[in-house]
């Protein structure tokens, strides 16, 4: 079954017509003691946001209310995030950030990853000889890159922007300040990073106050973040790259803060202040694809998304999944999520260090090559060998195969539009949840641990690995941050957070919403599958409790039970010009989703 551009336009109709929508979420600030509301869907003009917290999405609306546009609001709004959600993102992380400009129609990114020390080399995560464990990397100041996301926010505001840093800063100030009310998700993260807390005695002040956790209802505050925020806002980016507060940096990675009492050994890092000072967001061109009629774009590698999701695409493209049962739209979304995922660890890194073949990886002819692997009566084994996208040649492999390399699945996304028709969609991180654990003393955020993102020692003694560490590299990422246009407008972008499942998340909503005709919200919380080379598949319950699991198995798929995979929010361009925020209804405690003149139902 191959591409038929009419039944994939027609899709487009489907696409808006099906949505529901409940009523938007309200964004006054809740009572003292209440979580804050939310909705997972709204529906309106003036703008958008959708984000994992109801008052960082508020903070977007109100910086869109004030006259800013899809990027104010969306620095705005991660801002807030680093408030609200410590755990996944802040001043301490980095991320990737894809932009729509409505008046150019064209979309354009920012690699604000994390960089490795200027001293790092293969060798970073390797004493005598072997590989370090991976919990013993997480928590300490070896595991810490150069932050990227304040950058990114300089650097996306310099080309893009209309509001000052300080004016945008302003409201997670307050926050950070004022307080907000603590959440049964919030209270779980501190809990499960409870013994790593309690070993740095900044971190257990600021997290575990008097040795407790936070109690939900309570309201809690962040005065030395406020102090951070005004002091970046009154003087710049550049203040966190250089100085007293790049010093800050610089002495908590190299000599970790640890409790007397700590039985833990915490390896220092080797950030310098020259890491700092040289440190730079990357503008470069998105990934792109065609995916029934519609232009699909994406993050370029060190990113991983945009390739192993369009990738992924390409491969789909021939079969007609709207008509597909449901266990066989399954199957082949799973095997072309391992084909993916194969090629992703043989080609992908950072492309200052590797030869990254991106235009092959996303040609139609190397998908086609690779897609004649799927069998409609069997499985792939995996791990499954990569292909050569600079030699296609019809289900053929490439070399050795190699295992997929462990990945943290904690991060968060927001996607953000405005009146203009300008759209973003973000995701930022610190890498695990908490990080690497290091609060900067008196600066109330805590540091990345992203370089654990990098391999260890090669997958496979006989693959080249392309994601080892080396001085100033950025450690491969899944962030798939996703913006689609049709004829040059803008129909839905969506991403999430999830570590390596980010790419699997991406890719289902988006066949959700555009192949089998679900709303954006019911396309984001279906039950997910995830499939990354491995010879299991995760399912959500909602999935591992189907009877479609024993259709699949019986095909040979391997199952094994994930809790929860991913947390994604999106944004869609309805045909009569108004905006549909989404977000999740369940994972996290739900997301929030709001617009600035809400309007009811499409």
């Amino acid at each position: 079954m191959r591409r038929s551009v009419a039944r994939n336009m027609s899709l487009l109709s489907v696409l808006a017509a099906v949505v529901t929508v409940g009523a938007a979420a309200p964004t006054s600030p809740a009572p003292p003691g209440a979580p804050p509301p939310k909705s997972p869907v709204a529906v309106g003009y003036g703008g958008a946001v959708a984000s994992v917290d109801a008052d960082a999405t508020a903070v977007g609306i109100e910086v869109l209310r004030e006259g800013g546009n899809a990027v104010d609001a969306a620095v705005a709004t991660a801002a807030a995030l680093g408030v609200t959600e410590p755990y996944s993102s802040g001043l301490g992380g980095g991320g990737y950030f894809v932009y729509y400009d409505a008046k150019k129609r064209t979309v354009e990114t920012v690699d604000g990853r994390e960089t490795a020390p200027r001293s790092a080399d293969s060798s970073l995560f390797l004493e005598n000889g072997k590989p370090l464990a991976f919990e013993d990397a997480v928590t300490s100041g070896l595991g810490v890159g150069t932050p990227g996301t304040p950058a990114t926010w300089s650097t996306a505001l310099d080309a893009w922007g209309s509001k000052s840093l300080g004016r945008l800063l302003k409201p997670a100030e307050r926050l950070a300040r004022d307080g907000f009310v603590v959440d049964s998700t919030f209270r779980s993260q501190t809990e499960g990073n409870q013994a790593r807390f309690a070993d740095f005695p900044d971190t257990a002040e600021l997290f575990l106050p008097g040795g407790q956790l936070p109690v939900v209802g309570s309201v809690f505050k962040n005065p030395d973040l406020a102090r951070t925020y005004e002091k970046v806002g009154r003087e710049g980016i550049d203040t966190l790259y250089r100085g007293r507060l790049a010093d800050d940096v610089v002495r908590t990675v190299r000599n970790p803060p640890v409790a007397p009492e700590a039985t833990r050994v915490v390896r220092p890092g080797r950030l310098t202040a020259q890491d700092l000072r040289s440190y730079r967001a990357l503008r470069q061109a998105p990934t792109k694809v065609g995916y029934r009629g519609l232009d699909v774009y994406g993050m370029a590698p060190s990113s991983s998304g945009g390739t192993s999701v369009g990738e992924a695409l390409n491969i789909l493209e021939s079969t007609e999944l709207s008509r597909a049962t449901e266990a066989q739209y399954l199957h082949r979304y799973i095997e072309a999520s391992r084909i993916a995922f194969a090629d992703r660890g043989r080609w992908v890194g950072d492309p200052a260090y590797e030869d990254v073949p991106t235009r092959d990886l996303l040609s139609q002819r190397f998908a086609d090559a690779r897609e004649c692997l799927i069998k409609d009566d069997a499985v792939l084994t995996s791990p499954l060998a990569p292909g050569d996208p600079r030699h296609p040649a019809d289900c053929a492999n490439h070399g050795a195969a190699a295992p997929t390399t462990y990945e943290g699945e904690n991060t968060t996304h927001l996607t953000t539009a405005d009146k203009w028709g300008n759209v973003v969609a973000y995701t930022l991180t610190i890498e695990q949840t908490g990080g690497s654990a290091l609060t900067v003393p008196g600066r109330g955020y805590l540091l990345n641990n992203e370089l654990t993102d990098f391999s260890f020692a090669p997958a496979s003694p006989a693959v080249h690995d392309p994601n080892l560490p080396g001085p100033g590299k950025r450690p491969r990422s899944s962030i798939s941050p996703t913006i689609v246009l049709r004829h040059g407008q803008p129909v839905l972008a969506l991403g999430s957070p999830g570590g390596a499942t980010i790419i699997t998340t991406v890719l289902q909503s988006l066949i959700g919403t555009v192949d089998r005709g679900l709303p954006l919200v019911d396309a984001i919380a279906a039950p997910r599958a995830s499939q990354r080379n491995s010879p299991t598949t995760e399912l959500e319950p909602g999935l591992w409790n189907s009877p479609v699991r024993a259709e699949l198995e019986s095909l040979g798929h391997v199952f094994k039970l994930n809790p929860e995979i991913g947390a994604a929010t999106g944004v869609q361009r309805l045909p009569d010009g108004r905006w549909l925020a989404a977000a999740e209804k369940v994972r996290r405690g739900g997301g929030s989703a709001m617009v600035v003149k809400p309007s009811g139902q499409p």
